[in-house]
């Protein structure tokens, strides 16, 4: 059995110090750990996007991510993006308005990395977002939607 090794994060604000087995990856800690259901476990080999974070204000595949390199570093899940009181982030309403969802098992990977889109001055044109978007995959292709929300958001709809 390895020896578990401290990692100190900040995940949606919040701070945690947790022993974590040197393999674990930043999926497994925020759903086994952290009880952070939000991030999906998709194909586990980094190809899906249903596992995708925020670390430092960048998106990573938390699947393929040890959770050892998040140490002293900032993580923002689903979770983090809406108000404390329950108010949608604007990206969240948008997909909702713009009906970019169907099964929903992607949705929380695809408006994470959506809002990083934006933030990242990324969603200036359709062919941008479906660029900058197209690590993030669904099964039920709602893709169309997808796109239209994402610029609501970023003010090109």
């Amino acid at each position: 059995m390895s020896e578990t090794v401290p990692v100190r994060l900040t995940v949606n604000g919040e701070d945690h110090v947790l022993a974590v087995d040197p393999r674990t990856t930043l999926l497994g800690l925020l759903r086994d750990r952290l009880a952070l259901a939000g991030t999906k476990t998709g194909c586990n080999q980094g190809t899906c996007g249903a596992c995708t974070v925020q670390v430092g204000g960048r998106r990573v595949l938390s699947c393929l991510t040890l959770a050892v390199t998040a140490d002293d570093r900032s993580v923002r899940t689903i979770e983090g993006l809406a108000d404390e009181d329950g108010t949608l982030h604007p990206l969240q309403q948008a997909f909702v308005d713009w009906d970019a969802l169907q099964c929903g098992f992607c949705t929380p990977g695809q408006i994470v990395s959506a809002e990083a889109c934006i933030r990242e001055g990324n969603a200036g044109s359709d062919d941008d977002v479906r660029e900058y978007m197209s690590g993030n995959l669904c099964r039920c292709a709602a893709y169309p939607n997808i796109v239209r929300a994402v610029r609501s958001v970023a003010g090109g709809a």
